[in-house]
């Protein structure tokens, strides 16, 4: 019986060992959970409910969720970065009509 028990173990995780694995918040994950993305179980041990995420084909999933998390960073990145590009390029341009007003003065 321990044995099997241990069989099972490796195919599920706890909320938090799914969290720190995936480097995702508490909360993140029980979202995931509550809309469908990933499987879970409940399991009622010592008196109290365990809610374990089921890792049958995780593998696929993990690949999806890491997307999820790059994808919208890496955009929010890059907005952030043109930004501060086209920000900079009105400081410049700014800057250069100031030199030519003061160069036409010491003219």
């Amino acid at each position: 019986m321990a044995e099997k028990e241990k069989i099972i173990e490796k195919h599920r995780m706890t909320i938090k060992e799914y969290a720190v694995k995936h480097r995702l918040s508490i909360f993140n994950v029980v979202k995931m959970v509550k809309s469908g993305e990933l499987k879970s179980e409940t399991v009622s041990e010592e008196g109290k409910e365990t809610l374990y995420i089921l890792l049958d084909k995780e593998k696929e999933k993990e690949k999806e969720i890491r997307e999820k998390i790059i994808s919208p960073t890496e955009s929010r990145g890059e907005t952030v970065l043109k930004k501060d590009v086209e920000r900079l390029t009105r400081e410049v341009r700014a800057l250069r009509a100031e030199l030519e007003a003061l160069k036409r003065e010491l003219k």
